[in-house]
């Protein structure tokens, strides 16, 4: 989503639609992340980020452990990624991953949505050089020049390092030094990320308010309702 920390941060979802849905966001990523290697996160960095940033987001231990089992079964699913790309309310631009196996209903719902909920699908490549591929970081803290020094300390290629509100700090780097930069703030005390993933970051963001913003805030439910839909970005600050 947009860059401001109360649109981006990881949360359960209110009600139990969503939260049926994260539920099998995390399962799906999990579980592709145990099929294409280790079952062991400590051997799997792949399986490590998943779990990682699902544990940020109040996943119950449970459903991390059956998604995991499931992948080392017979008979394991396949699921078929996709990117979509367009516009929301208040021109805002979006990119939609989706994880599914059945790409045509995870399509057509995307579709719904865009189609009904003020937005506008489009091409690949539509919107998606606004957004740059990063690794992001966030947690409780207050001391940025120490964790910033530990880092450039640690020779990771940081971004940028900043304080989106009151006793959070966001860390933004390489993908290539995500699980580098991760050991190194763990090492400075930090034990528990807000957000903890390689996301996709808008180079210019977007400020929608009042009725523009309600807008762009059912809009982004309605896609994060969708159980095929694995992640939501978008330029606004709503």
């Amino acid at each position: 989503m947009g860059r401001a920390y109360e649109v981006r941060k990881a949360s359960i979802a209110a009600t139990g639609k969503m939260k049926s849905a994260l539920y099998m966001k995390a399962s799906k990523e999990i579980y592709m992340a145990a099929k294409g290697g280790s079952a062991d996160p400590r051997e799997n960095l792949a399986l490590r980020s998943a779990i990682d940033k699902f544990k940020g987001q109040s996943i119950p231990k449970d459903v991390i452990e059956r998604a995991i089992e499931k992948a080392q079964g017979a008979g394991a699913a396949d699921y078929v990624a996709a990117t979509y790309e367009g516009f929301g309310p208040g021109n805002c631009m979006v990119m939609v991953d989706t994880l599914s196996d059945n790409p045509k209903r995870a399509y057509s719902d995307v579709r719904a949505v865009f189609t009904h909920r003020g937005g506008k699908l489009g091409n690949a490549g539509a919107v998606s050089y606004n957004f740059k591929r990063l690794g992001e970081i966030d947690f409780n803290g207050t001391d940025l020049d120490s964790i910033t020094d530990a880092l450039i300390l640690g020779d990771v290629d940081v971004k940028e390092v900043k304080a989106p509100e009151e006793g959070i700090i966001s860390v933004l780097v390489t993908p290539n030094d995500f699980h580098k930069a991760e050991d190194i703030i763990r090492a400075n005390g930090v034990n528990d990320f807000l957000v903890d993933e390689v996301t996709w970051i808008a180079d210019q963001t977007v400020d929608l308010v009042g009725e523009e913003a309600e807008k762009y805030k059912n809009f982004v439910d309605a896609l994060n309702e969708i159980e095929d839909v694995q992640n939501v970005y978008t330029n606004a600050n709503a």
